[in-house]
């Protein structure tokens, strides 16, 4: 098959070129050259750029990710750091439906004022003790760049 240039791997990717020239400049996918000033990819990184997707979708760092592939480009997936990443996402559903029915709750509540009803008080107490809403350093919406 032959090689692909960047704006063909960026459509069929769905991510802009910039972010293609990021990732390379991470080290998480190589060019193989270029056609004039146009850098030319094998049709494999097609792939690769869903495993990083699917990567930054489960809220692993570029950091991690790289560390998922092998010298060769392969997926060198660590079973270990992919279950408890598992994990921290069944801890956080559990959080977010605990919120997500929190606040179907106060939209709902006939108490006069939100601060009157119980539930919405415990609420906000679990957020104030860091037991809802607060993410560590790394969560399923955490991004850095890109």
């Amino acid at each position: 098959m032959t090689e692909l240039d960047i704006a063909e791997v960026a459509r069929r990717a769905g991510v802009p070129a910039s972010t293609l020239r990021f990732y390379e400049e991470k080290g998480l996918i190589a060019s193989t050259g270029r056609r004039g000033l146009r850098r030319q990819y094998d049709p494999g990184v097609v792939e690769r750029l869903a495993l990083i997707a699917l990567g930054r979708t489960a809220g692993f760092s570029l950091d991690e990710i790289a560390g998922m592939f092998a010298p060769d480009g392969q997926p060198r997936l660590d079973r270990r750091m992919l279950a408890d990443k598992a994990d921290e996402l069944d801890r956080r559903i559990r959080e977010l439906g605990v919120l997500r029915d929190s606040l179907r709750h106060a939209a709902a509540c006939p108490a006069p004022s939100h601060m009157e009803c119980s539930t919405f008080r415990r609420l906000l107490e679990a957020a104030l003790s860091g037991a809802v809403g607060r993410r560590g350093d790394r969560g399923p919406g955490h991004r850095d760049r890109r």
